[in-house]
């Protein structure tokens, strides 16, 4: 999403005797026009007149974040343009970002992509990744595999197949896709049919995404059927309890559906929070867990 775009609204209506709006607008146009300076809060804040501890209230009031979290957004937004449709390399973009070198553009995908630059950037590159549509429990699954094990599994209600591909293909955009149902068809048969589950013969699964990405859903497979743990259990698990939403946007990518079992990832209440094919889906997968214990 564009940085920008997280403005919609602001989050109260300014005085009639402030200046609130004034001073974040300018402090937007400063950001986004001077991003290159990576200008501190206690710089724009004298520019403005301002103690930083107000002008970080008055600007998160009205943002719904702080002045250091829209300059990151921004800056990423330019890095992933400067990566991607401009192909600059890793030590280039971190220049031209302003920042002090490829360390400092690692944290920043890290911190709000789960990934490092170059995983971002190479997205598939190099992989064949072959799929079909076919029917399941749960609605249209769609299967992705590699020559070696199955790499994607989607849902899509019926009309919705496009959809669903080019969600799983954008995640991956620099693979190769080839349409293939012989080669799709026999995961269908081992993932559904519970005769065919065997810890003698796993099945094999292909996890593509960056290190921390894997270690989330690593520990979601750990997550016994029919149970449930919640976004910070799975915090712990991995040896960061304090990454909770990172973890959640992790397990929100999740490429493999119901084998690797995001619907068993819960909200810090225990309550159902999204899941990326549907509430109702996971409800419903969930109840068929149940049902099968």
């Amino acid at each position: 999403m564009n940085a920008l775009a997280q403005f919609a609204e602001p989050a109260f209506d300014a005085t009639p005797h402030g200046n609130d709006y004034e001073i974040v607008r300018k402090v937007i146009e400063r950001i986004t026009l001077d991003y290159r300076q990576q200008p501190s809060l206690e710089a724009i804040a004298s520019e403005l007149g301002q103690s930083p501890t107000q002008l970080q209230k008055v600007f998160t009031r009205w943002a719904g974040l702080s002045p250091k979290a829209f300059l990151q957004a921004v800056t990423l937004d330019h890095a992933k343009r400067l990566l991607g449709r401009e192909g600059l390399p890793l030590l280039d973009t971190s220049y031209e970002l302003g920042l002090s070198g490829p360390g400092r553009l690692h944290d920043l995908f890290v911190t709000h992509e789960a990934m490092s630059p170059g995983e971002w950037k190479a997205r598939g590159g190099g992989l064949t990744i072959r799929y079909g549509f076919h029917p399941s429990p749960f609605g249209v699954a769609l299967v992705m595999a590699t020559d070696r094990g199955l790499a994607g599994l989607a849902f899509s209600d019926l009309g919705g197949e496009r959809a669903a591909l080019d969600d799983m293909t954008c995640r991956w955009p620099m693979a190769q896709y080839v349409e293939d149902l012989e080669a799709t068809a026999p995961y269908i048969r081992r993932i559904f049919d519970r005769s065919q589950w065997s810890s003698e013969q796993p099945l094999k699964v292909v996890l593509i995404g960056s290190d921390f990405q894997v270690r989330v859903w690593q520990s979601l497979l750990k997550i016994p059927f029919g149970k449930a743990v919640t976004y910070s259990d799975v915090a712990r698990d991995i040896g960061q309890p304090s990454a909770s939403r990172a973890v959640g946007a992790a397990i929100g990518r999740n490429p493999i559906s119901f084998v690797v079992p995001c619907h068993r990832a819960l909200g810090k209440s225990g309550a159902l929070t999204g899941y990326h094919w549907g509430l109702t889906r996971k409800r419903a997968i969930l109840g068929w867990e149940a049902g099968n214990l």
